[in-house]
């Protein structure tokens, strides 16, 4: 075991900085998957950081990575951009190829879709998947300025890249059953960058891969960008005025709208793209409600009987098209004669996406349930 002691400068600012960069190489005749560890602590006056410790492995092949690209805030709609990434091999070996995976959400679209790129459209955007049959080399690094529109609908939108080694297996694979279209373009190639930093090369290792090998490092092989457009949706909700006798049950509805332009993604966090704080007329009883809704008590606190209760929390898919319509039915019985009627409303502040970050008029996000018996 080596133990090595690093003095670095005085560090100034609260911002984290790297302090030190420990490079290591494997000794010789070491055998590939061998694996050792880094433990580490770092002392400042009469401070002492709590130890650390990384794990290496030792792997002999290509390594292919992508660079993160920045996030985009208030990109116009109707707008061109490029999402700026780098493709390169950090590896010792080199790789025969590649295969990108690509996806645009649904306010954006491919600029251009080459030859060597076959593309599927889906309900919340397109994939594309680019077959780059030319060798990367050990320190090869190239630029991919991946042209995007910006469409009219635009709002939350993300834009995901990832590679992989290529071969025909793993491109069927990606396509996991599904038909996709070839582009016509002119063919996606590889224009050179700065390289990057590469692992340490032996004379019996430096040759090209003539199969394609699992990647050394797939953790560096995913990215995902989110681009914010600078756009509106503007949601509205209606409730429902229901007639019946005592003791009939009637079907009182509650409809979110999306007035558009843009559509409503939480392609991040997953969560719906409204949710809306149902509240039962005083006077009738919940019979049957959509499997989206869950019960509250008065309160807001969670119910456990999800029948009979105040209150409900109601949640659209995580997204709603531009000009889309979602609407929550329940299952009303009077129980008693006279008008009663209750607030429905959309929550303003909820998670992702914040509905008041842009939505223009918050004033039509409030309806009623109006019941006659």
């Amino acid at each position: 075991m080596d133990t090595a002691v690093c003095e670095v400068p005085e560090l100034a600012g609260a911002e984290p900085v790297t302090a030190a960069v420990l490079k290591v190489g494997a000794l010789p005749g070491v055998p590939d998957g061998a694996e050792g560890v880094l433990r580490y602590t770092a002392v400042a006056g009469d401070l002492t950081s709590y130890p650390g410790e990384t794990r290496v492995v030792l792997g002999n092949g290509a390594d292919l990575a992508l660079s993160q690209a920045p996030r985009q805030e208030g990109v116009a709609p109707g707008s061109a951009i490029t999402v700026p990434a780098t493709l390169g091999n950090r590896g010792n070996r080199t790789a025969p190829g590649a295969l990108l995976r690509l996806f645009a959400s649904r306010g954006l679209g491919f600029a251009e879709r080459p030859a060597n790129c076959e593309y599927r459209d889906t309900e919340t955007g397109t994939d594309a998947l680019c077959v780059l049959d030319e060798p990367i080399a050990p320190g090869q690094s190239f630029a991919l300025d991946n042209p995007l529109k910006v469409g009219n609908n635009a709002l939350y939108e993300r834009y995901d890249y990832s590679v992989e080694p290529y071969s025909a297996e793993a491109l069927e694979a990606a396509r996991g059953g599904h038909a996709y279209t070839p582009g016509t373009g002119a063919e996606l190639e590889l224009v050179p960058a700065p390289a990057l930093r590469t692992a340490t090369a032996t004379a019996e290792s430096t040759g090209t891969a003539t199969a394609p090998v699992p990647d050394l490092d797939p953790q560096d092989n995913y990215r995902a960008v989110v681009i914010r457009a600078a756009n509106t949706a503007d949601l509205k909700l209606r409730g429902s005025r229901v007639d019946g006798a005592v003791g009939a049950t009637v079907r009182a509805d509650v409809t979110v709208k999306n007035r558009g332009p843009a559509w409503i993604a939480s392609l991040g966090a997953g969560e719906p793209a409204v949710t809306v704080d149902v509240r039962i007329p005083a006077g009738t009883t919940v019979t049957a409600k959509p499997d989206s809704c869950s019960a509250l008590t008065e309160t807001g606190d969670w119910a456990e009987e999800q029948l009979g209760a105040p209150r409900y929390r109601c949640a659209t898919p995580i997204y709603l098209d531009e000009r889309a319509t979602h609407t929550f039915g329940f299952d009303l019985r009077i129980d008693r004669p006279g008008k009663t009627k209750a607030t429905v409303s959309i929550d303003n502040d909820q998670y992702e996406p914040p509905i008041r970050s842009f939505d223009p008029d918050l004033t039509n996000n409030t309806a009623t349930i109006v019941v006659n018996g």
